[in-house]
C-alpha cells in the first residue's frame, strides 16, 4: 500500500473531517472512497466514450429517447 501526502486548504481539510466524521470513518477511509468514485467515473467515461467511437449515433440516440420515454425525461439536446 502506498503513501500519498497532500496538501488542501485548512478549511477544505477541516470540511473533510467533518464529513468523516458524520460518516464515522476516518479522513483516509474517506479519501480512500472518494478516490474509488472518482476512478469508477473516469473508466465510466472512457468506456462510454469509447463504445461511442465504435456506435451508431442514430442508434444511440433512439436508445436515449427510448430511456427518456421509461423514465419521463425530456432530453434538451438536439443531435
Amino acid at each position: 500500500m502506498a503513501t500519498l501526502t497532500l496538501r488542501i486548504p485548512d478549511d477544505k481539510h477541516s470540511r473533510l473531517k467533518s464529513l468523516a466524521k458524520h460518516k464515522k470513518i476516518s479522513v483516509n477511509k474517506l479519501m480512500e472512497e472518494l478516490s474509488t468514485q472518482a476512478l469508477a467515473e473516469f473508466d465510466s467515461e472512457i468506456r462510454f466514450k469509447t463504445l461511442a467511437l465504435k456506435g451508431d449515433k442514430k442508434r444511440g440516440l433512439e436508445l436515449l429517447d427510448k430511456l427518456d420515454k421509461a423514465f419521463g425525461a425530456k432530453r434538451v439536446l438536439t443531435p
